[in-house]
């Protein structure tokens, strides 16, 4: 009965600390996660417009939109390995307050050249956000509620999508204002809000729980013994970070096969949604942003509702199989079907889109960390996120060949099937037990 007492305990704590800490820290999380994603895809509400202004073709768009992960994956792992020397706090207020200043730049963007270079430099400026955030997760929350609160802070990539596609047509409507392009008022208006944002990060996010004053000593003692707990059990030591090591690691070079077939997907879809829609008939700009928003209703359900079910190794590994198989389909019925079947397609494969993601994120916390953590973590996406790079490059160059906006899709849905078949050989970090050895997260 004392095991049984112990435990509930211990479980009301977890409710209590849990509860906290998404009332205090998600919020603004997420919010940071929506202005970036916004300020990143909304060339995809601008791409119409705007390529006809400054001459840009299906190509050159896409190669635009890609050349924003050169720098952003270059500059990942730095990034992340600043955020853990200096704090969360400090690093993501200098992200945010840069980012926001060239994307307001964007605005005064003339060719093809001076569009290449701000995405460059507007990728370099948001470097690590990402990663940095998830690692910075990993500081207040142990496996089992890590994978939700991954999931609940991707919510932010599904409202940017939501919202920002009818505040991108919306504003497009501004064309001829003193001068300016609608897409022009876009980029600078959109851009504001992560300058003023980055003093409220700067004044109110705690750089760990122990600098948490909305946390009791209860609560941190909580977090500090369920991380310790974690951390024997996975057999961890806190060290430094090696590219070597990671690179070395068989289970972090699946886990980046995984995730690049996920971003080559995600992002292609992003930048080219708006696009694929308004190939559809003669949509205005707001009806085009109200349709593009749909699929991305679909992403917010599916990354509240799947990440809690993803609570041990089994799980997580046919959630990831069965996942990539749906977007797969998706895809499909995307690429091949009428107006309103696509635009289901698309919502189908959406709803899987942060599932998946948070999924992916929350397994390697299992294989390493300390500063071997965060490094990883920026190199996970940094690799990854070549398929960010590579997706809207290879959509416009198919869409240039064929005349077709859609023709790309079935260069996605090889690769997440590639994606569904590796992840059937992802397995996490063993602890030895009286009985031999189990999995970590597994059931004895």
């Amino acid at each position: 009965m004392s095991a049984l007492n112990e435990k509930a305990t211990t479980g009301a704590q977890a409710q209590r600390t849990h509860k906290k800490i998404y009332r205090h820290l998600m919020p603004l999380l997420i919010v940071a996660y929506i202005i970036s994603f916004i300020d990143r895809t909304n060339i995809g509400m601008a791409k119409a417009t705007m390529s006809i202004d400054i001459g840009l073709s299906a190509t050159a768009f896409g190669l635009g939109a890609g050349l924003f992960f050169l720098t952003y994956s270059i500059l990942e792992i730095p990034s992340n390995l600043f955020l853990a020397k200096i704090g969360a706090r400090r690093w993501i207020a200098r992200i945010m307050i840069s980012w926001g200043i060239i994307s307001c730049a964007m605005a005064f963007v003339t060719g093809p050249t001076s569009f290449y270079i701000m995405r460059l430099l507007l990728g370099a400026a948001e470097a690590g956000l990402y990663p940095g955030i998830i690692y910075y997760l990993t500081l207040w929350f142990g496996r089992e509620e890590r994978a939700k609160a991954t999931g609940m802070f991707l919510l932010g990539v599904c409202l940017a999508n939501i919202i920002g596609a009818p505040l991108g047509g919306a504003l497009l409507n501004l064309d001829g204002m003193a001068g300016w392009h609608g897409w022009q008022w876009m980029f600078f208006i959109e851009g504001l809000p992560a300058v003023f944002l980055s003093y409220v990060v700067w004044r109110k996010l705690p750089d760990k729980p122990e600098d948490a004053s909305w946390l009791d000593r209860e609560d941190k003692q909580f977090i500090a013994t369920t991380l310790a707990r974690e951390a024997q059990e996975n057999r961890h030591t806190p060290s430094t970070f090696s590219l070597k090591k990671a690179l070395s690691t068989r289970m972090f070079l699946l886990l980046v096969m995984i995730y690049f077939t996920h971003q080559f997907s995600v992002y292609g879809l992003s930048y080219f949604l708006p696009g694929i829609i308004g190939s559809w008939g003669n949509l205005s700009s707001m009806q085009i942003g109200l349709l593009t928003a749909i699929p991305w209703i679909a992403a917010a359900c599916g990354g509240v509702l799947l990440p809690r079910y993803a609570r041990n190794e089994t799980r997580s590994r046919s959630m990831l199989t069965v996942g990539y198989l749906v977007m797969a389909v998706g895809m499909v019925i995307g690429a091949t079907s009428g107006h309103a079947l696509a635009l289901l397609g698309f919502s189908i494969a959406a709803f899987m889109f942060f599932a998946m993601q948070s999924i992916i994120f929350s397994w390697l916390p299992t294989l390493m960390s300390g500063n071997m953590l965060a490094g990883s973590f920026g190199l996970l996406n940094c690799l990854g996120l070549c398929g960010g790079f590579l997706g809207p490059f290879i959509l416009g160059a198919f869409e240039d060949r064929t005349g077709t906006a859609t023709s790309g899709l079935w260069f996605a849905v090889v690769l997440l099937l590639v994606g569904a078949l590796v992840s059937r050989f992802i397995r996490s970090q063993t602890v030895p037990t009286v009985q031999g050895t189990v999995a970590r997260g597994e059931k004895v």
